[in-house]
């Protein structure tokens, strides 16, 4: 009798069928509608969970057909450190991807303002130059660039001829920030000079509180190009190993470890860990800004 009485009633346990049955039929319905979307995040995730699992084995198990270390080897990571000349490849590239970013964005500012938000003879002439300056690749001018860079000003074997050129604009931060620009409306612009602010403050006090997102956009890109720039210091740097950064000394550093794949690939994850943690920070303003740039043409 005591069982009979302990047994859950049918109707109960038909509610609860079909309350796993409905919980089941929403978690298909959820993978299938983002079927794609974790195919494609697998596709770019795993490279790296790879990456960063060989970083952590020993030399006889790297690049085997284990995929998860058998005693993780955190010790590679301070060997790599550890490497002469790595932490100066690290300041190198800290002082070209800050100091050219901080550049790039205070130089572009004003021109792509110009270009959006005023009325002169020759802005379309302008705008058509700046596009042209993107398309232009820069291997069609690198060889009169050196020479008035080395031989002129004998810079070579030193990063200045790639971060001096960024106080002057560079054509693409222009164009994307001249894009963003024009999403703000002229009316907020013609409050600020009724009040009696001139061009210069209303740049400052208006325009730059509303153009945050455009502007994280351009800092960010101009970042990880400089960053991840390889062409650059090969050009200028490559005869002066104290002047290298990190693209082109992992180059180095690869050739002199070739067969140490776990400390190759620790490196490997040094080197892109950076880049990663400042969009993960900053990836709310970084599409932010992507995404309101050229709602106006």
């Amino acid at each position: 009798m005591a069982q009979i009485l302990d047994k859950p009633a049918p109707a109960v346990m038909s509610v609860a069928g079909a309350e796993r049955t409905a919980r089941r039929k929403a978690t298909l319905h959820w993978i299938a509608v983002h079927s794609l979307g974790i195919a494609a995040a697998l596709f770019f995730v795993l490279p790296f969970v790879f990456v960063v699992l060989t970083s952590l084995m020993s030399d006889q198990q790297a690049l085997t057909r284990d995929l998860v270390p058998d005693t993780w080897q955190w010790d590679n990571y301070r060997r790599v450190l550890d490497t002469p000349g790595f932490l100066t490849w690290w300041k190198n590239t800290l002082l070209y991807a800050g100091l050219g970013t901080v550049l790039t964005v205070v130089s572009s500012i004003p021109v792509a303002y110009a270009l959006a938000k005023f009325r002169f003879r020759g802005q379309r002439l302008a705008l058509m130059l700046v596009i042209s300056m993107m398309m232009l690749p820069p291997q069609v001018v690198i060889i009169p660039m050196y020479l008035f860079w080395a031989k002129q000003l004998d810079l070579a074997g030193t990063l200045w001829p790639l971060i001096i050129p960024m106080a002057f604009g560079d054509a693409f931060s222009i164009f994307l920030l001249r894009q963003f620009l024009l999403t703000i409306p002229n009316e907020y612009l013609d409050a600020a000079k009724v009040d009696g602010c001139s061009e210069f403050r209303t740049l400052l006090r208006v325009v730059l509180p509303m153009a945050k997102p455009g502007i994280a956009a351009v800092a960010l890109f101009q970042f990880f190009y400089a960053w991840n720039d390889y062409f650059g210091p090969q050009i200028y740097a490559s005869e002066n190993p104290a002047a290298w950064t990190l693209s082109y000394g992992l180059e180095s550093f690869k050739g002199a470890h070739h067969t140490d794949w776990n400390l190759t690939m620790a490196a490997t994850v040094l080197v892109m860990a950076p880049v990663i943690l400042v969009f993960f920070f900053a990836q709310k303003a970084f599409v932010e800004g992507v995404t309101l740039t050229g709602v106006k043409g």
